[in-house]
């Protein structure tokens, strides 16, 4: 190459001292830990929801109902808590997105079949209660206690996704609200001693809807990027 065409060394500008000092500030991000923030979510809501069912006592009708019932369906209402709160917390191996679309499906899932299991399932003792349909709305107590059951599990995940979601953030926030509702059917399973079918079906599974929706509908501008 003649000596005409060589290009004169180059030499950067100063840095500017605004972004000298901007970069003085930096400070190492702590990256999420998804395994260890679900053992915490399941750990503290659990804690939660025992400590409120050591408040209101066991079903006064707990001896008197088949224990394969009884194990059967808190093992049910336990992994509804479990499988969508990981579905919404830890992402597939390899990545840091979270499973938009499995969160999906597994928050319609798991209200659906809740609300069938309360419906069909649902075992009764000489101790248990029938409202019947004259009296339905007089179990709305165990809508709001299952509500109030989710709160921890909800408020802990969106803590923990804050700023993560880039895309669909209402359906993670409608999984982990499905998981919250899902720990207040389990507290209701071992304390409501109320057994027809209208109520267990709507009352008790309807908490895994109404979190998911409740959810769904204000968790996502925290956990969404800015």
């Amino acid at each position: 190459m003649s000596d005409e065409l060589k290009l004169p060394p180059f030499t950067p500008p100063p840095m500017g001292a605004e972004l000298e000092a901007e970069l003085g500030r930096l400070v190492p991000v702590e990256t999420r830990r998804p395994m260890r923030q679900l053992a915490i979510v399941c750990i503290s809501s659990m804690v939660y929801a025992a400590a409120l069912l050591a408040i209101l006592s066991v079903r006064a009708d707990a001896g008197e109902l088949p224990m394969g019932w009884m194990v059967g369906g808190g093992l049910a209402w336990f992994l509804g808590f479990v499988v969508p709160s990981y579905l919404a917390l830890v992402p597939e191996k390899g990545t840091m997105i979270v499973r938009r679309r499995t969160a999906a499906v597994a928050a319609v899932a798991s209200a659906i079949a809740f609300i069938a299991m309360g419906m069909l399932i649902h075992p009764s003792g000489p101790s248990s209660i029938q409202l019947g349909a004259e009296r339905f709305l007089h179990g709305h107590w165990c809508l709001e206690l299952g509500l109030a059951t989710s709160i921890v599990p909800v408020v802990l995940g969106a803590i923990y996704l804050r700023g993560a979601v880039p895309t669909g953030a209402r359906w993670i926030a409608a999984c982990l609200g499905a998981g919250g509702g899902s720990l207040g059917g389990l507290l209701l399973h071992f304390h409501c001693p109320i057994t027809d079918p209208l109520h267990t079906g709507v009352m008790h599974a309807g908490s895994v809807t109404v979190a998911a929706l409740l959810a769904a509908a204000l968790v996502p501008g925290r956990t969404e990027p800015r």
